[in-house]
């Protein structure tokens, strides 16, 4: 019996993200000045659907003292493609994607309705116009996410961070929110080069142990740092340090 009411509490869960999906798809066809306004919250919800379609449960860590500040610039380690929902979930957030996510179906149509921004890896045009458009996302108000590896590299760190999160920071003068996070089972969640998204959602799916901890840590404020050489080498040093401390 316990398996068939999982089995049957799955399947309502997958039936409400579809209609809820369908809906923000058509939502998304609403002019920019209304989605601004009801699209964000709706957003955050649509992504904690998923996450719950999905089954995963997320464990969130307040490692920091005190308040978070109100704005700020998320950064997070990317070893699965389920950071693009998760981290949305927990924090409202304006997210760097790659351009390709547009062309996702369904969910490239919300991604830009959300505020996504996008970024082409391998035009210098196209990362120049990103690092602008970041500056500009914050200098407006928005918290925004994104992933200093530059995409996802596996499960563990990659050997650098690039400097788009930490040239927006010294900009702006926001600081660096950092959220380091694992997953218990992870070759199930890490994303192999090659491998589709639908065989990754699966994989998801079926995992023996569907627990995520999302770490968050004090934020880092730009003003201790003379450069963003300086800023991405000491930030990239704590990343390696939890990564000693919850993964080895």
């Amino acid at each position: 019996m316990i398996p068939l009411c999982r089995l049957f509490v799955r399947c309502i869960a997958w039936l409400d993200l579809a209609l809820f999906t369908l809906a923000m798809v058509a939502l998304s066809l609403l002019p920019a000045q209304w989605l601004k306004v009801i699209y964000p919250s709706l957003f955050q919800s649509w992504c904690r659907c998923f996450i719950r379609a999905l089954g995963v449960q997320l464990r969130l860590h307040q490692h920091y003292q005190g308040q978070l500040p109100e704005h700020y610039i998320l950064i997070a380690n990317h070893p699965s493609a389920l950071e693009d929902v998760g981290i949305p979930a927990l924090f409202r957030v304006r997210s760097l994607a790659k351009v390709e996510v547009k062309t996702w179906f369904l969910v490239g149509k919300i991604a830009q309705a959300a505020g996504t921004l996008f970024v082409e890896r391998e035009s210098k045009d196209s990362r120049q116009a990103a690092q602008q458009a970041l500056i500009d996302a914050v200098n407006s108000g928005d918290n925004i996410a994104l992933y200093p590896e530059g995409g996802c590299k596996g499960r563990r760190i990659a050997p650098r961070f690039l400097f788009g999160a930490f040239a927006t920071s010294l900009a702006t003068g926001v600081p660096i929110l950092p959220v380091f996070l694992h997953h218990e089972a992870q070759a199930q969640f890490e994303w192999q080069a090659g491998e589709h998204l639908l065989t990754k959602i699966w994989l998801m799916i079926t995992t023996p142990n569907p627990v995520v901890h999302y770490h968050v840590f004090d934020p880092i404020q730009a003003q201790q740092f003379s450069d963003k050489e300086q800023y991405n080498q000491a930030v990239y040093a704590q990343y390696l340090a939890w990564q000693q401390r919850f993964l080895d």
